[in-house]
C-alpha cells in the first residue's frame, strides 16, 4: 500500500495530491495518509466530492501522528 506523509508537503499541495492519488486507485485499492493532526476536514471533503466511493479507516489516532487508510470502493 502506498504511503503519503503530508507532514513534509506544503499545505496548499496536500489535498490536491491526496485527491489525485485517490482518483488513480482502482476499486478495492487504498493508500495510507500520515499526518500530524486529525485529518477529519479531509474526510468531510472526500464525502462531498467523492460520495460513497471512499473508505476511511483510522490506523493510528495521535497524539502526534495520525495514520488513515483511504480506500476506493465500487
Amino acid at each position: 500500500m502506498k504511503r503519503i506523509d503530508v507532514r513534509t508537503i506544503p499545505p496548499r499541495e496536500r489535498h490536491p495530491l491526496l485527491f489525485k492519488t485517490f482518483d488513480e486507485l482502482e476499486a478495492g485499492e487504498s493508500f495510507e495518509l500520515i499526518n500530524d493532526h486529525d485529518p477529519k476536514p479531509l474526510y468531510y471533503q472526500f464525502q462531498v466530492e467523492r460520495g460513497g466511493s471512499v473508505e476511511w479507516e483510522y490506523l493510528e489516532q495521535g497524539p502526534s501522528t495520525w495514520r488513515v487508510r483511504i480506500g476506493k470502493v465500487d
